[in-house]
């Protein structure tokens, strides 16, 4: 692998999922900062709480845009990647960057959009099958958190059941563990019974 090559993906993944699309639609539409409304994350949710069920989805349609471009950049663009590590370090890169934006003072959203994103570019049909079982979750229990922690469980089985590159299976590990781990304040309230449903 190269050094140059490596530092180019992180620096064009990193800055991608820093983009504060909640931030800055919320911003947008009520000169308010999400940041200091409900879960005080910048991701659909929390700008459902805000906007509305429109918003909701426009936010984590373009929150997974941004994590699908830079996978794909390296995917396909940097040659001899025979393994799928540069895309892996994009995806990688574009997580840590929803989670911790480097222009919101690293506090951004807990990257699920964006990690399905990511998965898509990797895979494609393992990020639909994600974004399915997150939808049928979702729908079914009414909680959002509950469909991205299945989601996120289902991810390296996917990964592995589909016959991806072994760095795509361990990614998927990797990101469900810190994703989840940004979501246990949720998990304390599922189990409390006082997580916020979807209305």
């Amino acid at each position: 692998m190269s050094l140059g090559l490596i530092l180019l993906t992180a620096l064009i993944a990193y800055p991608a999922g820093s983009i504060p699309t909640g931030y800055i639609i919320v911003k947008c539409k009520t000169g308010q900062d999400i940041r200091n409304t409900g879960s005080g994350s910048t991701g659909a949710t929390n700008v459902k709480r805000i906007l509305g069920k429109k918003w909701f989805f426009t936010v984590m349609i373009l929150d997974a845009i941004k994590g699908f471009i830079p996978v794909i950049f390296a995917k396909y663009l940097i040659q001899n990647d025979t393994m799928g590590l540069y895309a892996v370090i994009a995806a990688i890169f574009v997580i840590i960057g929803h989670a911790k934006p480097v222009f919101l003072g690293f506090r951004g959203g807990k990257s699920v959009a964006s990690g399905v994103g990511t998965f898509l570019g990797l895979n494609f049909f393992v990020g639909i099958s994600l974004a399915l079982i997150w939808g049928v979750i979702t729908y079914i229990s009414k909680y959002v958190s509950l469909g991205s922690i299945i989601a996120l469980i289902c991810a390296p089985v996917l990964m592995y059941l589909f016959k991806n590159p072994l760095c795509y299976t361990i990614y998927a590990l990797i990101a469900a563990i810190y994703i989840i781990y940004l979501h246990r304040e949720n998990i304390k309230r599922l189990i409390k019974g006082c997580e916020n449903k979807v209305r």
